[in-house]
């Protein structure tokens, strides 16, 4: 199905990070807010996650950035390295009308404070050219 490639990018990302999926406290989603994207993306979370992803705190950086395209992705994972030093998960701004199909716990117009360790950054791109990255805060030598 369409989540395919968004799912093996994440699979290989957890797998590469040698991280369990019950370890992720945060996703900084692609979130373009497009209908088909966003399902799509919420879809794979499901997929990865099962009854875990309702639990995990989502936010789309692009919510207040804009979409930078080819930047997006490195732009993001300075944001979730940010979201990690500074225990502040940021929102997705101008969430006005939730979508029925994108149910998970996504964080709505004013940020929050939570201890986060690991955070699962999401990039996809045209073409299924889809990116993941599992960031885990720093923890001395």
């Amino acid at each position: 199905d369409d989540a395919e490639g968004i799912v093996r990018a994440i699979r290989m990302a957890l797998k590469d990070a040698r991280v369990d999926t019950e370890k992720i406290d945060y996703i900084n989603a692609h979130g373009t807010s497009t209908t088909l994207g966003d399902k799509i993306e919420t879809l794979a979370f499901k997929k990865i996650f099962g009854p875990y992803a309702y639990k995990i705190p989502i936010s789309s950086t692009k919510s207040m950035i804009g979409h930078p395209l080819g930047g997006g992705g490195a732009i993001e994972a300075v944001a979730s390295v940010l979201t990690i030093e500074h225990e502040f998960i940021h929102p997705t701004i101008n969430y006005e009308i939730p979508d029925p199909d994108c149910d998970l716990n996504y964080v709505p117009n004013k940020g929050i404070k939570a201890k986060v360790k690991f955070v699962l950054s999401n990039s996809l791109g045209f073409g299924s050219r889809n990116a993941a990255i599992i960031i885990k805060k720093y923890s001395g030598a």
